[in-house]
Parts: C-alpha cells; sequence; structure tokens
C-alpha cells in the first residue's frame, strides 16, 4: 500500500513539472494501555498514516506533508507541492540523495504479545506498590508499535522498511502526606518482555531517589563545583552540543563555535560522542535518514576531538562540509575507566543530577536553569536531595572539563550513556 502510494505521487511530482522529486510513506499501528492515578483508564489502538513530498523546481524547493494515502488527498498534496515552488527562493544548495544500492530493512520481533504486555503493565504497578508505597504514578503507558516506511526519488533510490518494539514509560511523583516531589518521567524501547519494567534502565533509581526527595534541602552558599549527570538526563550537554555546534541552522547562519574546529580538539580526550542507530541496543532506530541515504554509524566526538558536524544534505552542500552519516539522534558514549562509587568518592562538592530545566542554549554556549530530582555530594557521598538549585555554565568550556566517566552504562533502548562528571559548574540555591 505505501509504496504504491509513495511510487503513484512520485511519479505525479515528475509530471508536475519537478526536476527532481522525492517522496516518503509510512503506516503505523500503535495499540497501547493507559494508567492513570495507578489504576487502568484506557485500552486502545491508533492508526498513522503519513506521506512527505519534496519537490525541486528551477532551483527552488517546495515541501508538504499529509495523513492521508488515498489518490485524491496524493494529487491535492502534489498541486500545493508544486505551487510553493512558485513562492520559493532559488537556492542551488537543494537536492536529492542520488542512485545507491536499495535495500530493505527488517526490525520485527514476531507480533505482539498485548496479554503479557498487560500482565508486565500490571505486574510493574504492583510492585511500586509494595516497594515504592509512597510513589504515585500520574501516568504510564505501555505500548506495542508497528509500522512501514519507504522513501523513493526521482534518482532512483528506494529504501523500505518495518519495525515492531514494546516502550513502556511513566510519570510519577512520591507524596507522603502533605509533602510531595516534583514530578519526574522515564521510558524505554524494548524488543521483548522478558524485563520486568522496574528494572529497565534508570527505572528503578529514579523511583527511589524520587522518595528521598521527599525531604529536601536548599544550597546554602553559591559555589562552583562538579556535577555528575546521569543517563537520564540526556538533553542538557548531549543534544545541546548537536543543536549549538553541529546542526543546520547553527552551521548555516555561521553561529557555530566550533564551526571551523573539524579535527580539533573541542572536548576533553576521556570524551567519545557517537550517533550510533545501528548499536544492537538501540531499538527499531534509524535505517535510512530523510535524504535519502542509509543510516551508518559515526563519531560526532572522537577522543575529544570533532569528528564530524551533524548536517544534513542541504546543510552540506549550503557549508561545503562534510554530510553527516545519520540524523544525529541515538547516542552512544563509551564505558569510562571509572567506576561510579569511585566517581562520587571524587567530589568534594557538588550534584548528582537526573533532570535539568532550563532554556536551550544561545549561540555562546551558556547554560542555566533548575537541577530536578537532583542530590547532594558532599565529602564523596551522595547526601540530601535538593530543592530548587540552580545551575550554570557553558558547553563550550564544561565539556573540556570531564572529569571522569562511569565504567556503568544505561541504556534505554534510544540511547546508550555512562554517568559523566564535569567541573567548573557554579551551583547556587534556587531563592
Amino acid at each position: 500500500m505505501i509504496d504504491k502510494a509513495a511510487s503513484y505521487a512520485l511519479d505525479a511530482l515528475m509530471k508536475a513539472g519537478a526536476d527532481k522529486a522525492s517522496c516518503s510513506a509510512g503506516r503505523g499501528r500503535k495499540d497501547e494501555f493507559n494508567v492513570e492515578a495507578n489504576k487502568f483508564t484506557l485500552l486502545r489502538t491508533l492508526f498513522n498514516d503519513h506521506l512527505f513530498l519534496k519537490v525541486i523546481k528551477e532551483g527552488k524547493k517546495g515541501e508538504i506533508a499529509i495523513n492521508k494515502l488515498d489518490k485524491d488527498s496524493i494529487n491535492s498534496a502534489v498541486a500545493d507541492c508544486i505551487a510553493l515552488t512558485e513562492q520559493a527562493t532559488p537556492d542551488e544548495a537543494h537536492d536529492i540523495a542520488p542512485m545507491v544500492e536499495n535495500k530493505v530493512f527488517t526490525q520485527r520481533i514476531g507480533g505482539s504479545d498485548m496479554a503479557a504486555l498487560f500482565a508486565k503493565s500490571k505486574d510493574f504497578i504492583e510492585q511500586i506498590g509494595d516497594e515504592f508505597p509512597k510513589i504515585m504514578i500520574e501516568g504510564m503507558t505501555a505500548e506495542f508499535n508497528s509500522g512501514e516506511s519507504t522513501y523513493m526519488n526521482s534518482n532512483g533510490v528506494h529504501f523500505t522498511g518495518d519495525s515492531e518494539f514494546y516502550s513502556a514509560g511513566c510519570m510519577f511523583s512520591a507524596k507522603d502526606g502533605e509533602k510531595s516531589t516534583s514530578f519526574n518521567g522515564y521510558g524505554s524501547n524494548i524488543r521483548s518482555l522478558d524485563t520486568p519494567f522496574i528494572d529497565l534502565g534508570m527505572q528503578r533509581t529514579l523511583l527511589e531517589e524520587s522518595v528521598k526527595s521527599l525531604d529536601t534541602r536548599m544550597v546554602d552558599e553559591k559555589f562552583v563545583g562538579k556535577v555528575i549527570v546521569t543517563p537520564a538526563c540526556v538533553d542538557m550537554i548531549w543534544y545541546s552540543i548537536v543543536s549549538c555546534f553541529l546542526s543546520d541552522f547553527a552551521m548555516i547562519q555561521g553561529t557555530s563555535r566550533w564551526k571551523d574546529a573539524l579535527g580539533t580538539l573541542v572536548a576533553d580526550p576521556k570524551l567519545t560522542l557517537r550517533s550510533a542507530p545501528l548499536h544492537p541496543d538501540m531499538v527499531c532506530a534509524e535505517r535510512y535518514t530523510g535524504d535519502g541515504f542509509e543510516s551508518k554509524d559515526y563519531d560526532l566526538i572522537k577522543d575529544g576531538v570533532l569528528n564530524s558536524f551533524a548536517l544534513s544534505l542541504y546543510g552540506s552542500k549550503k557549508t561545503g562540509k562534510p554530510m553527516a552519516a545519520n540524523s544525529a539522534w541515538n547516542f552512544e558514549i563509551p564505558s569510562g575507566d571509572t567506576a561510579l562509587s569511585d566517581m562520587i568518592k571524587g567530589v568534594d562538592k557538588g550534584i548528582l543530577l537526573n533532570r535539568f530545566s532550563g532554556a536551550s542554549p544561545g549561540a555562546s554556549g551558556d547554560i542555566s536553569g533548575v537541577a530536578k530530582n537532583s542530590f547532594l555530594i558532599e565529602n564523596g557521598q551522595v547526601t540530601d536531595a535538593l530543592a530548587e538549585t540552580m545551575v550554570g555554565f557553558n558547553l563550550v568550556d564544561v565539556v573540556k572539563n570531564i572529569t571522569a566517566i562511569s565504567k556503568e552504562r544505561i541504556s534505554d533502548g534510544m540511547s546508550v550513556l555512562p554517568w559523566c562528571c564535569f567541573d567548573g559548574i557554579t551551583i547556587s540555591g534556587g531563592n
């Protein structure tokens, strides 16, 4: 069905006058259980069709996305897409992927077992009730996701893929009388239901720490210290690096402080940061990019040296810099040589940080925000849970000041990350 829809759309685009065109189509299904306030509230099945068209005509680009695959809808979308090029500005950097070996990518796991998914979800709720009676599940979703997708373009590129996976995630807080904590959340993508949900990734640790957070203290002074960023806090450093310094926007606008740093040392030599959709622990990750290239693993940073930008085909042509080997999403950091317990012992005064709430960094790389669900480290020991505590740092500086990377790593099906200790971070009470 989706191949026929994509082929029909591509043919229609070329007949309508496109010089070059591409089409992505997909059909997905989601079967899910929902839980609110520790009780099952919903069982539903959701369907999702999508079609994305791209056309280049006389150097001008038009793009449009719709959620239907019937011919009437496609014909209307084709006409709109062509019309958009009339209003666009010519740009020689617009292009589509060249012809390569066409491939089929299969990531199926043998279908769903909804009875087992319900049983695992029920066990999860009961385990939390038994082991963590002060935890309130604000919301939980357990899903089986399946889908098929295709990409084709006028150069003859044709990729197809299918996927199946389970996911489980919940939002939770701790309550004890009038005391309560801020919410926290955690989720994992998984291929099988063998592991209890409470033992996935950092789930149990975060539940334990949520209960400990019922009693908090304020930081009584402003100081510069170390922050251990846990694998649960993937956005504070790693995604910020990509968006601020390596992305199309930052590179095309010329705002990236690393725009001329390819091949030079930008981080502590202990750090290697990979975008690794093919890593065996990544569940149903990207197999081809939106530009129509087969995805490969690559190092963004290798032993502290900037190895690659995160540029799309357009970004590469616009800047003259090499294109990335994938869409820079599934991050992996190799294990370090320090046990987590020893990493903590090496902190005189600092924070164990699980969640960060703050604005995205600007072009300078300056970041400030609130440490959430986090703990004070004093004299090499994790002590009290923290009330609203501010952290501030510069991204360029802090990645050069990594004091340790843990031997231990956590996989949630979307990333494989260790604990990382950064020095030189300003910490202060939130009031």
